[in-house]
């Protein structure tokens, strides 16, 4: 037995993966952005290295001609922040928000190209979260976080010399409080990486659930279910709020000791300062100095940690990402790499076999679809028809056997070369939130006015949208929830006669019409079927009867096959189906 995958992860390489894949390609910038902060930083100790002039020389000292000198360097440092502020604002927080944005967009790519099997597997609500919050944190790479980081640490190591040079034995009584807090600091930081990634997986957790009892309203007031779905929504939202308690507790202690730390350092500053002054070892203007460069020393050693929270979210989050962006695409398997020309619609299955886990859901499927036939397949719930039309649809990958299109093994071909030329008709009817028109012209965008009329009216759409006031443009909402079931299940027919597919695929596609509806249908479906190949799943045998090959399949083999009076003559499986229905 193979031993399991290790989850990809950052968590090793964190910095090294940031470095190459979000900070080098904006190494301009970046650079830019530290020059910046450290002209920042630089002008910012100005006013503490002037203050001891100002004591011991100009008040002290008797020395007003300098006084002027002073508050001009100091108003010139003041502008010359604050302009470095305004521009390390406008450069980098605008460019970390372009980043999160494309990094969003990358992503959303990534997931739409995942195989179906990754959507089965997975709530979509924790896709959303995935795609729309683990990469927020990022913007503390490129944004000011990493240069706040930078220059924290360079102002810290300019205010350590000046203390240095002010009194050695001072500053390393100041430096010892600092020590233990860069330690508290460093545990917290190993804590709260995994607390963090943590939360982004119970987040999407709830966004799932949330997700899913939305697009479910009408299961849940139907079955009295809103109490159930409240105290479900509310356990998972108590897990944020129980991990986000941890996090904050950590934090917070991070802080305390900070504080602690930094007042014992000011403590041990005074009393010592104090002391050599009284043996005039230490002027006022020196320890006046000293006690402002330690305050640049002391805030940028907590602003660091605060950053470094921010980081450590931020790694979490690529973490989730990485993992994400790690899983195989549908066209990153190296065999496909055959672009399907023009197809006739000749599909051959060759002892194909398939299973969601372990148990096969098809055994041994083999049949010949000739160009322009229809392939029925019938069969009990659960027995293997959706699952043959996903492997013809290219959406699942047989374990063993192939499926053949005019001779191209599907296993080889370019998707969106084959998906080009095929058509879908779900049981499923998925519209789009917006008009009759946009939904009409997703399978086709090119196509013009009077193809979208056609197509509306040979799926008798247009019956019923010429009573609307807005036509064609008439907003249906989410899912298409303002149309009827018939009326769906005919836009969902117009679009797939807009794209003109050499293959069709139609599961259930009368399913949700009335008597009337669905004779309506069955003329416009006669137009939709002729010339191509088609694979029709149906429960409803009646709509079937002129197919040119009827497969019936149980238990994942096909167990009958032939057109429909030959399977009633033969006193079978579809004979004992088809009598049940005819009974009923």
């Amino acid at each position: 037995m193979a031993p399991p995958k290790k989850k990809p992860s950052l968590s090793s390489s964190s910095l090294r993966h940031a470095f190459r894949q979000i900070i080098w390609p904006r190494r301009g910038l970046v650079l830019l952005g530290l020059f910046l902060i450290l002209l920042n930083r630089l002008c910012g100790l100005v006013l503490p290295a002037s203050t001891k002039y100002l004591i011991d020389d100009v008040i002290t000292g008797s020395r007003p001609d300098l006084l002027f000198k002073i508050l001009a360097a100091v108003a010139g440092a003041v502008v010359v922040q604050s302009a470095t502020s305004f521009l390390l604002t406008r450069l980098l927080s605008v460019e970390a928000q372009h980043l999160i944005a494309q990094l969003r967009s990358e992503v959303q790519r990534h997931v739409l190209r995942l195989p179906i099997r990754a959507f089965d597997n997975t709530k979509t609500g924790e896709l959303v979260s995935r795609i729309m919050n683990d990469v927020e944190g990022v913007r503390n790479l490129v944004g000011t976080g990493l240069v706040q980081l930078v220059g924290g640490t360079v102002t810290a190591v300019v205010a350590l010399v000046y203390l240095l040079r002010i009194n050695p034995i001072m500053t390393a009584l100041a430096i010892v409080p600092l020590g233990l807090f860069a330690f508290v600091s460093t545990k917290a930081f190993s804590t709260l990486r995994p607390a963090f990634r943590r939360r982004g997986e119970i987040q999407a957790d709830v966004t799932g659930r949330l997700n899913e009892s939305l697009g479910g309203i009408r299961i849940i007031k139907g079955f009295h279910a809103v109490e159930r779905e409240g105290d479900i929504f509310e356990a998972g939202v108590l897990r944020i709020y129980d991990n986000v308690r941890t996090t904050l507790t950590t934090t917070a202690m991070v802080t305390s000791f900070g504080s602690l730390f930094m007042g014992l350092a000011g403590v041990l500053v005074m009393g010592y300062g104090g002391h050599l002054i009284l043996q005039d070892a230490l002027t006022v203007g020196e320890l006046f100095s000293f006690t402002l460069f330690l305050g640049f020393l002391v805030a940028p050693v907590i602003q660091m940690a605060n950053i470094g929270t921010q980081m450590t979210e931020a790694f979490a989050g690529l973490d989730r990402t990485a993992e994400l962006m790690s899983q195989p695409g549908e066209d990153d398997d190296p065999l496909r790499v055959t672009e399907m020309p023009a197809i006739d619609g000749h599909v051959v299955f060759e002892d194909v076999t398939f299973a969601y886990e372990e148990e096969p859901v098809l055994r041994d499927i083999s049949f010949e679809a000739a160009p322009g036939t229809v392939i029925a397949l019938v069969g009990s719930s659960g027995s293997g028809k959706s699952t043959l039309a996903g492997l013809a649809a290219t959406f699942l990958t047989p374990d063993s056997g192939r499926v053949l299109v005019d001779g191209i093994d599907l296993r080889q071909v370019r998707l969106a070369s084959y998906r080009a030329q095929l058509g879908l008709v779900l049981q499923d009817d998925f519209l789009f939130d917006g008009t009759i028109r946009e939904n009409l012209l997703f399978a086709r965008e090119e196509a013009s006015e009077a193809e979208i009329q056609r197509a509306a009216q040979q799926a008798h759409v247009t019956e019923f949208t010429d009573r609307f006031p807005e036509g064609l443009d008439t907003v249906i909402g989410e899912r298409g929830v303002k149309l009827s079931g018939g009326q769906r299940q005919r836009v969902t027919i117009a679009r797939a006669l807009l794209a003109r597919p050499r293959i069709l695929l139609l599961d259930e596609a009368t399913s949700s019409l009335d008597t009337e509806s669905e004779a309506l249908i069955q003329k416009s479906l006669d137009d939709l079927l002729e010339g191509r190949t088609t694979f029709v799943i149906a429960h409803r045998l009646s709509t079937i009867q002129r197919a040119d090959l009827i497969l019936v399949i149980e238990d994942g083999r096909i167990v009958e096959r032939g057109r429909h009076d030959e399977l009633i003559a033969a006193g079978g499986r579809y004979h004992q189906l088809y009598t049940v229905q005819a009974r009923i």
